[in-house]
């Protein structure tokens, strides 16, 4: 199925966080996959399926330790666990200094995760830039979206970083906004980012929502589907799902409809 690359240019405008919230929503079976050089935190920051706490041990670094002969995307569910709400996930990294001897993985594990049987791909890949090898990753994606909030130097980093890649694979952008002025944030960043003549996918965006990512960490239930969180989320999903099943490329920077940003 589909491989889709998550990720930023500039510190944290809560990739990690919409990567969870999308994975909950996910119209189809899915696997998040926490592919971040600098180390992740999933395996801390989320519960296990029976209320206990995840393995960090367990994830890309066992999978890693053996597949140096070859890997296979029927072994990555060897390694995956389950968290509250059913959520089947690869840990990643505990910490930076693991990815100096796993070098050799990003492009093995990108070809792996692309073609999964039965599941699309939700790869976390945190910050761009410091870790040149995850273009070996990125390269093999159906799509890439880069999250960005709406300040100077956040777009200023996005704009740099969409003139620098590479053509392919096709890619989109991602608003982390502020709900009350959603429509208008989204909207200034695509007029922004339609300079770089780069050709985007889409421009959309996802709700600023502090109460909804606490929820994520583990009371999932009714509040959680309520919160703006994760009703932007259930629009993006259904936006990138539909993005990467199309079998043409949807290209231009059209707006989503966010009519569900306001309570």
């Amino acid at each position: 199925m589909a491989l889709i690359v998550l990720a930023a240019d500039k510190g944290a405008p809560g990739v990690t966080t919409a990567a969870t919230a999308l994975g909950a929503i996910w119209p189809r079976p899915v696997l998040l996959a926490e592919c971040d050089p600098a180390g992740g935190d999933l395996a801390y920051r989320l519960p296990a399926a029976d209320g206990g706490v995840l393995n960090p041990a367990r994830g890309l670094l066992t999978l890693g330790a053996t597949a140096r002969r070859g890997l296979h995307p029927e072994q990555i569910h060897e390694h995956t666990q389950k968290i509250i709400g059913g959520l089947d996930i690869l840990a990643g990294l505990t910490h930076g200094e693991q990815a100096a001897g796993l070098t050799w993985l990003w492009g093995p594990l990108g070809r792996a995760l692309a073609t999964m049987p039965g599941a699309d791909v939700l790869a976390d890949c945190g910050r761009l830039g410091g870790h040149p090898q995850l273009a070996e990753l990125t390269a093999e994606a159906s799509l890439v979206v880069l999250f960005t909030r709406a300040s100077l130097d956040h777009v200023a980093h996005l704009r740099e970083r969409l003139q620098i890649m590479p053509r392919e694979p096709q890619v989109g952008v991602v608003v982390i906004a502020d709900p009350r002025q959603y429509r208008t944030t989204i909207e200034e960043v695509r007029r922004i980012v339609v300079g770089t003549g780069r050709n985007l996918a889409f421009v959309s965006g996802l709700a600023h929502d502090p109460k909804g990512a606490e929820l994520l960490r583990g009371q999932w239930g009714g509040r959680l589907d309520r919160s703006l969180l994760i009703r932007t989320a259930r629009e993006l999903g259904g936006r990138l799902a539909a993005q990467v099943s199309a079998p043409e490329p949807v290209m231009g920077v059209p707006v989503e409809p966010s009519s569900g940003a306001r309570p």
